[in-house]
This record gives C-alpha cells, structure tokens and sequence, in this order.
C-alpha cells in the first residue's frame, strides 16, 4: 500500500540525534550482503512507499524509496519504457532506494550509462535531522549542486533517501544475443574492437568458451549489425541476461569468494587462479577465488583498475577498495557535512565512516 513515512522517518533521526546514537537503513533487504556491516540501531524505509510521478512523454519517473523495484518495472513496461542502467533486484525485496543507494548497474551499463547518470533528483533526510532537496524531474536541471547523484552508490551513509526521479528510456523494438566459440583473450579482443564501431551493443560478456553479444535497436539496424558481426542467435536470450544480472547463473554459484574487478576494457587477462566471468565488454571481471585480498587488489591495480569482495567472507574487513588518502579525506569532508554526528549506515562503505 501506497504510503507517506516522511514524518516518521524525521522523527526517528531527531531521536537519534538526541539519543546520540545510529541508525542502520533498511529496504527490502535484498541486497544486505552488499558492502561492509554497518552497526545502528535499524530504521527500515520498506513501508514509505508509491509512484509520485509518471510521465510517459517526459520519460521521467518519480517514487519514494521503499517502492519495489518490480513494481516500478512494471509500470515501465506497460508502457513500453525501461530503467536502461538495467539494475540487478538480488531478491523479490529489492526497493527502488536501495538500489540507488548501491549504484548497482546491470549487462547494458557500458552502453547505456550507469544508475548515476540516470538519477534527475531526490529528497532526502540528512544527518541534521532536514529534509533536503536535490535536482529536479526534467533532463535538463541547473539547480545547483548535483547531490542527488552524490547519493547514488553511497550506501546509505550520508543520508536516508526519500524520493527519487530518474531518467527512463523506450524499450528498443528488436533484440538479438550472439554468441561465438573463443578464448577469453579473443573474446577480449572482439569486444573491445566491436566498441569502436557505430553498432547497437547493449551487452557484452564471456563465460566458458563463449561470447556472448547483445545487439538492441531497430530491427533494420540489428539485423544489418548481426550480419557484420555474425555468430549464432541465442534462444533464450532474455532468460540468460537475466541470470547474468540477478547472479543465478551457474559461475555465481557456490561459496568461494565472489570478486569484482574494474578494469580498463582492453585490459589483458590477469594471471590469477580461479574462474573467471567477463562482463561489460571486459570493463566487469567476475573471479572466484580464495587467494587474500591484497593479491587480488595489487594485480587489479597494476593494470590501472580496482578490486573489492561483493559476496562472501565475514565483511568485517576492508570490503571495497581502499581509497588513497586524499580521496579518503573528501570522503570523510562530504560524510561532515551531510551527517556530522555519523548516525547513518557508520562503517558500511569504509571503517573510517
């Protein structure tokens, strides 16, 4: 049911405030494995919920924060429009705040943008006990600065979202996944070389000897990419990208430690032990692999990249990257000002905040 907690939701951060304790932001709880564990008491934002406002012809979408995600898909869909930053839900819980707050983006964000780039404005509580309001529901937005995207990916730690626009995009009219026997360092080299060319890729990635290359678009236009690219269609193409994206394909399954590497695209394959999933056209590199942290991070940067453990472990450790000290310092500089007495989400990103 469609609901208001704005006020409620103020209210426990003044106790909070005044209690001088912290709070631990819920959702839906889908993606609670995400990042470090953070301590407070939990404030769950699951219940203020509901579309605001949906403007087709504008191809914006305005809703509160614990609205599910399936819910605002839906709506999309009937209309033939989508959220092109194609965001992963990890579960029938996933809330259109959490997945802002993650920034989490899935197969078609190297060719379409990522979460970020799709977030027009927001309203927010921070850590003042105010209800704050960033950007707006047009494209084009010169209010100020741009804190709304600031929010996106920050996991909760500078404020509690309330309402969020975002940019939607048309469904493409045509669709068709590729796929072609090679080695991952062929398949490498395709993808990087097929991202120079004007064609309609919407995804890209490899998994056991096989590429895998979405085309969206007109269909005169995929058609003339398919027959420039060729390989062999995919059947069940919208049940793969799917896998891909909630993490229920095979390589994501099981318990040895999930990490995710960010490389340049043309970086070569990393001598690491392991199996390996290639994603965003070499850009996302899935491994699974035992070995300690800072031999993965070490390699990572060596090829001008970054590491961090998505899924297994205690999470009590150094989970993302850590950040050289100057970018440590703006970090710890914009947690002052949006939340000066550190009640929300405290240790969630990094154990400094």
């Amino acid at each position: 049911m469609d609901a208001d907690h704005s006020a409620a939701l103020l209210a426990s951060v003044h106790e909070a405030l005044a209690q001088k304790t912290s709070l631990q932001i819920t959702g839906g709880g889908s993606k609670s494995f995400y990042g470090r564990q953070p301590a407070g008491k939990p404030l769950s934002v699951a219940n203020h919920r509901g579309i605001l406002r949906d403007e087709p012809g504008e191809l914006v979408i305005t809703a509160r924060a614990g609205t599910p995600l399936a819910e605002i898909e839906a709506a999309l869909g009937a209309r033939q429009q989508m959220l092109a930053f194609e965001p992963p839900h990890f579960g029938p819980g996933a809330t259109l705040g959490g997945t802002i707050a993650c920034g989490l983006s899935g197969p078609r964000r190297p060719y379409a943008g990522a979460a970020r780039d799709f977030v027009l404005g927001a309203r927010i509580i921070n850590g003042r006990g105010e209800i704050l309001k960033f950007g707006g529901e047009v494209m084009k937005n010169v209010s100020g600065f741009d804190a709304a995207r600031l929010m996106t990916g920050a996991l909760g730690t500078l404020g509690i979202l309330l309402d969020v626009s975002l940019k939607v995009l048309p469904r493409p009219q045509h669709e068709i996944t590729l796929t072609q026997a090679c080695t991952a360092q062929q398949a490498l080299e395709i993808m990087t070389g097929l991202a120079r060319l004007p064609l309609p890729l919407s995804a890209a990635c490899f998994s056991a000897d096989t590429l895998y290359l979405r085309l969206s678009g007109s269909e005169s236009g995929v058609r003339a990419a398919q027959k420039k690219i060729g390989g062999e269609p995919l059947s069940n193409q919208e049940a793969f990208w799917l896998q891909v994206r909630e993490h229920t394909h095979d390589f994501f399954q099981g318990k040895t430690l999930l990490w995710r590497l960010s490389l340049p695209p043309a970086a070569p394959l990393l001598h690491l032990p392991g199996q390996w999933f290639i994603d965003w056209g070499g850009a996302q590199r899935w491994l699974r692999n035992p070995l300690p942290a800072d031999v993965i991070r070490a390699t990572a940067v060596k090829l001008g990249g970054h590491a961090m453990l998505f899924r297994g472990g205690e999470h009590t450790g150094s989970v993302f990257h850590p950040l050289p000290p100057g970018l440590l310092a703006l970090h710890k500089r914009l947690k002052n000002v949006f939340d000066p007495q550190g009640i929300f989400n405290p240790g969630r990103l990094y154990a400094e905040f």
